[in-house]
């Protein structure tokens, strides 16, 4: 099976905005339930939001409010928009498909949040 590609990190100053992607293979993609997670150095891995196949999101205590998972099933993509940036954001964010047959993680892209 083909990885879901994530792209769009990159460094952004406190209180800035970045929009992550994550591209998946579209025979599976549109049932299934998508996962953005981040880890930060020194820290474990964080399940940052959640969409499900019906459009229901779940977000972390740390990013409510500030982030919002979407997804466009025509292109096989879910997003992370990211706002109101903070250095403890910092990390590589990961997205994750889950579908009845697949469990199949990306390789991850850096977001720096510094100024």
């Amino acid at each position: 099976q083909v990885q879901p590609v994530e792209s769009g990190g990159g460094l952004v100053q406190p209180g800035g905005s970045l929009r992550l992607s994550c591209v998946a293979s579209g025979s599976i993609f549109n049932g299934a339930a998508m996962d953005w997670y981040r880890r930060a150095p020194g820290k474990e891995r964080e399940l940052v939001a959640t969409i499900t196949s019906g459009g229901n999101t779940n977000y972390a205590d740390s990013v409510k409010g500030r982030f919002t998972i979407s997804r466009d099933n025509a292109k096989n993509t879910v997003y992370l928009q990211m706002n109101n940036l903070k250095p403890d954001d910092t990390a590589v964010y990961s997205c994750r498909l889950r579908a009845r047959w697949y469990d199949l993680w990306g390789q991850g892209t850096q977001v720096t949040v510094s100024s």
